[in-house]
């Protein structure tokens, strides 16, 4: 089975062309060996490029852990990369049907390969049933969270996957490696949750970091960056448009007032392919 690394902001991912290769019958196990970083390809996880009847591919996404995920902004812009570059449909606009719905993403070229993608990310789920989450509120807006001896002011959003914001003054590995697994695990999270720990900078500028459902921290997380987009303008900490620097990159956000819709922009990058045995 061919593969290839891809990464957006350093959030990466092993991709499979399924258009042409054979898979195996057990993915989630597939997904467990390929990504691990010391006895496998190493990734956060593996997406199948996917033939769909309703766009130019569909994405298919697995945690490092083997469990499924309905969406990575990462991960699709990747995906998008991929289909224009690898000839699968070379068009500046891409549809791709993910778990979250079909998005479209607009692909910026240098020399005639994709360097940068803009995904209309869709409206975010506020509703507190739909996210889901069992938190006071709705929407969910610095709602109080007991956790690991901490009572926490979190907010919760869905850009079709879970996610628990948290602001605080100073990031830490305290905050993210210490109560980022707690947060995903709790019990107010049925479906677990992915978990943001942001520090406002300004109005436009926030550092994130993210504990991230089935994989553990990453390097960027597209989904928790929107997040934390939303979380921010609910919560008054920032304004619409801002620019989440992540331990792997940066990433633009607008959460636009005009359509409700959030759109992110960042790279996404191929680093090299392979045969899996």
């Amino acid at each position: 089975m061919r593969f290839t690394k891809m990464q957006g902001a350093g959030n990466d991912y092993v991709y499979v062309n399924a258009f042409e290769e054979r898979l195996s019958d057990d993915l989630p196990e597939l997904a467990r060996r390929i990504s691990d970083r010391h006895f496998g390809v190493g990734a956060d996880g593996l997406i199948l490029i996917r033939p769909s009847d309703v766009a130019d591919a569909r994405m298919q996404m697995f945690n490092a852990d083997g469990s499924e995920a309905e969406m990575c902004g990462n991960g699709v812009r990747c995906v998008a990369k991929y289909v224009h570059d690898h000839g699968l449909a070379r068009k500046d606009r891409l549809a791709i049907e993910t778990g979250a719905g079909v998005l479209a993403l607009d692909v910026e070229l240098v020399d005639g390969r994709v360097d940068r993608v803009r995904v209309d990310m869709g409206e975010p789920i506020l509703d507190a049933a739909r996210i889901p989450t069992t938190l006071p509120g709705n929407p969910v807006v610095d709602a109080p969270l007991a956790i690991g001896g901490r009572e926490l002011a979190v907010t919760c959003v869905s850009m079709g996957n879970p996610h628990c914001v948290t602001f605080v003054e100073a990031l830490s590995d305290d905050w993210v490696l210490g109560l980022g697994p707690k947060v995903e695990a709790d019990a107010h999270f049925p479906r677990r949750t992915n978990a943001e720990f942001v520090e406002v900078v300004s109005p436009t500028e926030v550092n994130v970091r993210v504990w991230e459902r089935g994989s553990g921290e990453t390097l960027a997380c597209g989904t928790g960056a929107c997040a934390a987009c939303v979380a921010g303008v609910l919560a008054g900490r920032t304004g619409r448009s801002i620019v989440a620097h992540l331990p792997g990159g940066d990433l633009e956000l607008l959460w636009s007032q005009t359509d409700n819709r959030v759109r992110m922009t960042g790279p996404a990058v191929e680093v090299f392919s392979g045969q899996w045995p």
